[in-house]
């Protein structure tokens, strides 16, 4: 869904208030724009002038009472619908009572403090999000289409109207097989019964059992001509999240689809806290390369995928990194740690870089020759020395191997070859790059002595 700038009224006779109240809510909430104005007089002609999000006001101003105010923006036909929050220090027994009648969304008691009033909008917002989203609406009745897509549009909705099932299959098919399409359908609104070979009802139970849409990731709302029971268990069994009938109440309509849309808010909201815990887990926090259970996980699918051959596993070794730890400290052994990684992540952008443990990181490198895998190694061998990371002077060795030369190797096994050719550079030396062969662990050919 297409986040949108968030914009309030904030609605105060005292000039301090407004200033803190609108200081807030900058500092709380991303992508927000804030009007201000004294008196109800002002707040009818900006509502008159504009559309808002969220309007909050003084329960007294200097002109009018907050109750009217409420009164006159529930009767204006641009924000009948603008959820109201009612900010004072002292909610009386009338404020109770009267509040709903009024029009009254919410009410937040000043006294709780300036802080909490940032929290509580935000918290308001967030389960009272702005209409935003993609609609697919199906509906064959042209005189019932043009009334339901001009209420939809009005509330600042995207409509894509057709008139057949089979026609909204044909778009739901297309967003299917491209993840990253565009501007995707949040949310389908479809008449149960429709002309054509496939019923509204045909459509729901494609989108679940076809598509295999959850109702959380793509919502479904039905429009039925009746309401008896058993066209309703037939709309939930086929799939659907909620139904309402015809004639169409604009408020009924939009407060179903507020709460969906929340739903498919929500679900993204999930999918993406789910994404970032994924990448947490398989990102080395300190060099930002992947991390030791990410080469585990995957690391055997990819070499053994016959579009990534010849496949070379590399191992790297910082030389005398003990020695860094010990005489310069371990922060400046993270510091040498966390360019390395950048190095590599640099060096090797379409490769498997892992931090493999300690000071020791493996790069799973594809579609490469000999040549070019010694040729890889030696310009980071070189590169290496240059880059003095934190200003500590570095070498580093490693060891190189091959699924072409070691067919059938694991993972393990693929690692394991690299490893001896790693402890074959460091017994050689150390700061060069040793292969295993088929025929045996060698130097580098290329590397200068």
């Amino acid at each position: 869904m297409t986040e949108k700038t968030t914009r309030i009224l904030v609605v105060d006779g005292s000039t301090v208030s407004r200033q803190i109240l609108s200081r807030i809510l900058q500092a709380e909430i991303n992508e927000i724009e804030i009007d201000t104005c004294k008196t109800g007089k002002e707040a009818i002609q900006k509502l008159q002038k504009n559309n808002y999000d969220l309007i909050t006001m003084a329960l007294m101003l200097p002109d009018m009472d907050g109750m009217a105010l409420c009164r006159d923006v529930r009767a204006s036909k641009n924000q009948k619908y603008t959820p109201i929050i009612v900010v004072s220090g002292d909610a009386d027994e009338r404020l109770l009572q009267e509040g709903f009648k009024a029009g009254v969304t919410d009410y937040f008691d000043k006294s709780n403090g300036y802080k909490a009033f940032g929290d509580f909008i935000k918290s308001f917002l967030q389960r009272n999000a702005s209409l935003v989203g993609h609609v697919l609406f199906i509906e064959d009745s042209k005189t019932a289409a043009a009334v339901i897509c001009k209420i939809l549009e009005k509330h600042g909705l995207k409509v894509t109207h057709t008139d057949s099932a089979e026609q909204a299959m044909s778009l739901l098919e297309k967003q299917h097989s491209d993840e990253k399409v565009a501007d995707a359908f949040d949310l389908v609104i479809t008449d149960f019964y429709l002309k054509g070979d496939l019923t509204g009802g045909d459509l729901l139970y494609a989108i679940r059992t076809r598509f295999h849409y959850s109702q959380q990731e793509l919502p479904v709302l039905v429009i039925t001509g009746n309401d008896d029971q058993k066209t309703q268990v037939e709309v939930f069994h086929a799939g659907g999240n909620d139904f309402v009938t015809k004639p169409i109440i604009e408020e009924v309509i939009m407060a179903r689809i507020r709460l969906l849309l929340l739903i498919r808010h929500q679900f993204e909201a999930l999918k993406q806290q789910a994404e970032s815990m994924r990448w947490i887990a398989s990102t080395d926090s300190l060099t930002g390369v992947r991390s030791k259970r990410y080469l585990v996980d995957n690391g055997e699918e990819f070499i053994q995928n016959s579009a990534n051959q010849p496949v070379w596993a590399m191992l790297i070794d910082i030389d005398f990194f003990k020695k860094i730890n010990d005489t310069l400290g371990h922060i400046t052994g993270d510091h040498v740690l966390a360019e390395l990684g950048t190095k590599l992540k640099l060096s090797f952008p379409n490769d498997m870089v892992v931090r493999f443990g300690g000071e020791e990181f493996s790069v799973l490198i594809l579609n490469q020759t000999q040549e070019e895998a010694l040729q890889k190694a030696e310009t980071l061998r070189r590169d290496i020395e240059k880059l003095k990371p934190a200003d500590v002077e570095l070498t580093i060795s490693i060891g190189l191997a091959s699924m072409q030369d070691h067919p059938e190797s694991s993972l393990s096994q693929i690692l394991a070859f690299a490893d001896k050719a790693l402890y074959h550079s460091k017994e050689t030396g150390r700061n060069r790059v040793s292969i295993n062969l088929s025929d045996g662990i060698k130097l580098s050919p290329l590397h200068e002595s």
